[in-house]
């Protein structure tokens, strides 16, 4: 378990099967109840991390293809207000 907050973060447990699920992938395992649970891949190791997340090593909040798809979705993001008689920004 690699996710810093979830109760069993660093106790290894016993992958059964990765399913997707909810419209996600998800693990299956044993749980120390002896029930079986799932959770969210991206909390475990058996998925290799993100090659852009690694490479950031916690520099960069969001990637680049990601903002250029917000900004396609978002009515009006591509435009910037202007104001004053030469066309400036105020805030810029």
């Amino acid at each position: 378990m690699t996710h810093a907050f979830h109760p069993l973060h660093g106790q290894r447990l016993e992958a059964l099967v990765v399913l997707n699920r909810w419209g996600s992938d998800r693990v299956a395992f044993l749980g120390p109840d002896g029930f079986t649970r799932s959770l969210p891949v991206e909390w475990t190791d058996v998925v290799p991390a993100d090659p852009v997340v690694t490479l950031a090593a916690g520099r960069a909040l969001f990637r680049l293809t990601d903002l250029l798809a917000l900004r396609a979705a978002v009515p009006g993001a591509d435009t910037h207000p202007t104001s004053g008689a030469d066309g400036g920004c105020p805030s810029c």
